[in-house]
C-alpha cells in the first residue's frame, strides 16, 4: 500500500538573513537532497530556479546542488541538516520520520486531497496557519503534494472508502 506523499523545501534560516546581510559578498546556497542528480525535481525545479536566483542576483547568489545524500546523511535526516546547517536547502518527505510532523502527516492520508494542484495550496496554507511549529529551525520554502500516490492494489483501483 502507497499512501500520497507531501514534500517539503525548507531553508536554513540563519543563511536566509545572511544571504540578505552580504549583498556584496558571494553566496553560495547548499542544496540538499535524495535523489538521483536526473531526478524530475533537480531538472524541472532547481536548476531552473538555481538558474534564475544567480542571474537576478547578478551572480552574487549561486547554488551548490548535492543529489543522492552526497553530504551524508539518510532521508529522515535532512529536515535537521537544514536546521543545524549542513545544508541550506533541502527537499524531503517530512513522513520519513514518521510522527514527528503529526499535524501536516494528516495531508499524507488517502483521498485528503483530488489533486496535487489543489492539495498543494492548501497542503502550504495549512502549514502556516496551524503548524508551523512543526518546523521550528527552518523557514518553509514550499511543500506540495504529488497525483497518483495514493492506495494501489492489483485487483482494482480503490475511489472511495467503500471500494
Amino acid at each position: 500500500m502507497k499512501v500520497r506523499n507531501s514534500v517539503v523545501l525548507a531553508a536554513a534560516a540563519a543563511v536566509t538573513l545572511a544571504a540578505g546581510a552580504s549583498r556584496a559578498q558571494e553566496v553560495v546556497l547548499k542544496i540538499h537532497h535524495f535523489l538521483p542528480p536526473q531526478a524530475t525535481v533537480q531538472a524541472l525545479v532547481f536548476n531552473p530556479w538555481c538558474e534564475k536566483i544567480g542571474k537576478e542576483s547578478g551572480g552574487k547568489i549561486k547554488c551548490q546542488i548535492y543529489p543522492a545524500m552526497q553530504l551524508g546523511g539518510t532521508p529522515p535526516q535532512l529536515f535537521d541538516q537544514a536546521r543545524d546547517g549542513v545544508a541550506d536547502i533541502i527537499w524531503t518527505v517530512p513522513t520519513y520520520q514518521a510522527g514527528r510532523f503529526a499535524k501536516s502527516e494528516v495531508f499524507e492520508l488517502p483521498f485528503m486531497a483530488r489533486n496535487s494542484e489543489v492539495g498543494s495550496p492548501a497542503l502550504y496554507e495549512y502549514v502556516q496557519k496551524n503548524s508551523l511549529d512543526e518546523f521550528k529551525g527552518v523557514k518553509v520554502l514550499a511543500m506540495h503534494l504529488h497525483d497518483g500516490a495514493l492506495l494501489h492494489f492489483s485487483s482494482k483501483p480503490v475511489r472511495t472508502m467503500e471500494t
